[in-house]
């Protein structure tokens, strides 16, 4: 008897790690996962006007080479120096809380870098805030990964 309800609690705690995994995002969550994807297609087509509107005036940007605002990172897109050619994302999570959203993404990220071309993966911090009922980006953090680059291994979706 005792190994049948050690056998059933076990049970109930993978179905329930599973459905928290696989759970339904809410309105708020799919709008900011939403957002995200269409900022790197807007990033990689130099979409400056677009970008523009996203981010927030005192927003910040961290690479791995230096950190900037709003106006040097859409600087940077429309110049060339930085072209992020093709975000791959394998995960996504957003927390939102009251007005602010952070959303995680492990990508990989091809991109253009003062003419040579460099794929790495990142886990990207985006930070967005709610500003009369439209979301804005706030900050944008990239944190190099160990783990090696997954993007040749047939797992190319763009997003």
């Amino acid at each position: 008897m005792k190994a049948l309800l050690i056998l059933f609690l076990l049970m109930m705690i993978v179905q329930r790690s599973q459905s928290q995994q696989t759970k339904t995002p809410t309105q708020a969550e799919q709008e900011i996962l939403d957002l995200s994807r269409a900022k790197w297609q807007w990033m990689s087509d130099k979409k400056v006007d677009s970008l523009n509107d996203l981010f927030e005036d005192k927003a910040v940007f961290v690479h791995m080479g230096g950190s900037w605002g709003k106006t040097n990172e859409l600087d940077v897109i429309k110049s060339g120096g930085i072209w992020y050619r093709k975000a791959v994302i394998y995960s996504a999570s957003v927390a939102i809380f009251d007005n602010t959203a952070i959303l995680l993404n492990d990508i990989d990220l091809m991109a253009v870098v003062g003419g040579n071309e460099v794929t790495n993966p990142f886990m990207v911090t985006e930070v967005y805030l709610r500003e009369n009922g439209k979301w804005k980006m706030g900050s944008l953090t990239f944190s190099h990964l160990l783990r090696p680059v997954k993007m040749n291994n047939g797992n190319n979706q763009q997003h």
